[in-house]
């Protein structure tokens, strides 16, 4: 079996958002500070021993919390179909981290949305 190396980076945004259709509090609009793990893996190590730079991935996922940050997030074309629950917010942030770091050893394993320090989604598209 290849072996598989684990990367996990954190980074966090503040964003607002409305659940069209729930039916409670949250069909108002309200916000979090949203924590994001997102978990890299890789098959390999370059020459320098590394699977990937930490600062990569930290970079890529500041960028897209970056994008995010400060939104009320139904107003972002990602969300215009969509409810922006953690469960959509967490799938396209897996989709765009995949879309800048996933090559041939390298890619986005899961992305874990915390919207509370009590509750979270992991999205993965892993059998």
């Amino acid at each position: 079996m290849p072996a598989k190396y684990t990367l996990t980076v954190l980074t966090d945004f503040a964003a607002a958002h409305t659940l069209r259709g729930y039916p409670g509090d949250c069909s108002r609009m309200h916000g979090h500070n949203w924590k994001l793990e997102a978990e890299v893996q890789a098959t390999a190590l370059d020459d320098v021993g590394m699977a990937v730079d930490f600062k990569v991935i930290k970079q890529a996922a500041r960028e897209i919390a970056g994008e995010l940050d400060h939104h009320y997030l139904n107003d972002l074309p990602a969300f215009a179909r969509v409810n922006p629950t953690a469960e959509q917010i967490a799938a396209y942030i897996y989709q765009r981290l995949g879309e800048r770091l996933n090559t041939g050893q390298v890619r986005v394993s899961a992305v874990t949305l915390w919207e509370t320090e009590r509750a979270c989604v992991r999205y993965s598209e892993e059998a």
